[in-house]
Formats: C-alpha cells, sequence, structure tokens
C-alpha cells in the first residue's frame, strides 16, 4: 500500500485538523483518509497493517536477541515498535508492551491507528504502564512468559530516571540476561540527540543514541533507525 506520506505524518495532520477546526479525532482522521483514497481510518490502517514492514522486521528476530529502534521525535519508531509486540500476538507468540511514556488510552489509541484491535489480539499482547517499571519489573513480570516472547520497553532512557533503580548500563546488562535464559526477545525504544542532523546523513546512527550515562551497545544485536518514513537496518552497536 503506498501512502502520500508515512503514517505518522498523517496522524499528525488528522491532529492539526482537529485542534484547528475544533474536529473530533476520529473525525479528523476519516478526513485525511479520505483524502488518501479510503472510505474512513480503520481501512485505511487495516490496510497499512497488512502491508507494514512489522512483520518482515519480526521475521529477522531471534529469541535471546536486544534490539534497539532509535528516531527523533515524531519519526514513527513507537508504532513500529507496538506493530512488533503486536505482530507477535498476531503470529501466535506474545507480545508485551512496557512503556514509561504513555497512559493506557495512549496504548489502545496508537494500537487502532495502526489497525490493530486489541480484542483481536486478546492475551497474547499485554501492555504495562507503571511509573515502576524498570529492570527488575520488568524481569518479575515477564519471570513466566513463554520462549519467543517479544518485550517493548519505551524507552531506554526512562529506565534510568529513578534514583533508586540500578544504573542504566546495569539494568540492560540484566535484560539481556534475562532474554538469553528464558529465550525472550527484548526491543527498546530509544532517543537520538538532537545534535543529528538529517542533512548531513539520512539516518541516525549507534553515535547519535542520547546516553545520559554510558551503556555498552554492543549488547544489542539489532539497531534500527528511522527517518523520514524509511528505516535503516545495522548491525550491533
Amino acid at each position: 500500500m503506498k501512502l502520500s506520506v508515512p503514517i505518522y505524518q498523517l496522524k499528525r495532520e488528522a491532529r492539526r485538523l482537529a485542534r484547528e477546526e475544533k474536529l473530533p479525532l476520529s473525525a479528523a482522521l476519516d478526513r485525511v483518509a479520505a483524502a488518501e483514497g479510503f472510505s474512513g481510518w480503520s481501512l485505511l490502517a487495516a490496510r497499512y497493517a497488512e502491508s507494514s514492514p512489522a512483520a518482515k522486521l519480526y521475521g529477522r528476530l531471534q529469541p535471546g536477541e536486544l534490539v534497539l529502534v532509535g528516531a527523533r521525535p515524531g519519526q514513527g519508531k513507537t508504532l513500529l515498535a507496538l506493530e512488533l509486540a503486536a505482530e507477535a500476538a498476531k503470529s501466535g507468540g506474545q507480545g508485551m508492551f512496557f512503556t514509561l511514556e504513555y497512559t493506557d488510552k495512549d496504548v489502545l489509541d496508537r494500537l487502532r491507528a495502526i489497525g490493530r484491535e486489541p480484542a483481536e489480539l486478546g492475551d497474547r499482547f499485554g501492555f504495562d504502564c507503571s511509573d515502576r517499571i524498570s529492570a527488575a519489573y520488568i524481569i518479575d513480570k515477564m519471570d513466566t512468559s513463554p520462549r519467543g516472547t517479544l518485550v517493548v520497553v519505551d524507552y531506554l532512557q526512562l529506565l534510568d530516571q529513578r534514583r533508586e533503580n540500578p544504573p542504566l548500563a546495569e539494568q540492560v546488562r540484566a535484560l539481556k540476561a534475562f532474554a538469553e535464559a528464558r529465550g525472550l526477545v527484548i526491543v527498546f525504544i530509544s532517543q537520538i540527540d538532537r545534535s543529528y542532523d538529517p542533512a548531513e546523513k539520512p539516518y541516525p546512527d549507534a553515535r547519535d543514541i542520547r546516553l545520559p550515562n554510558p551503556v555498552d551497545l554492543e549488547l544489542f544485536s539489532k539497531s534500527w533507525f528511522l527517518n523520514n518514513g524509511e528505516i535503516s537496518l545495522q548491525a550491533a552497536g
């Protein structure tokens, strides 16, 4: 499916319309979808879900891996990671989305925006918006998860925000050991430093990851960077 711009930009346009014309967001989304040739946003989102890169990327993942998904704000990194968790559930596995960034409603809204109805995913997909999310919290919650479960952490840098938590480097090492021992895939959403300039290179890379405290990037087996609706697949940091 070919859209005029990436889906995250269509969502941004719908939010602008809703704000400026005082429309319900659902009506603004439908108007944007109509401009793309669809009868409504739900149909556009469903077609997008069928053609999104998430299924292909999901097929590249192996149990025990840590994967980093990095981009500047508004480039679709959260939607991609959420799609991966939904794809795991759709494929008969388990997907779990831990977020320190969004509310329950935010997660459900974003799922629907990419054409995934929570009811259709059933108990194979879950999410957790607790303020207590840390490596230890994730390990405790996922301790009985079956091999191959895909876990998303939204996002890497926020694991470091509570003083009582161990340093970020220790938390990433703990999650790497846990992923390897239990055969899970853990996907970390990551911020990119504001100094990244797309005019100088088309995609960010490991040098652009914003790390307030050091982390061994070699713990990540894959790094995927997004910019302007495209994805660069890179090897370990």
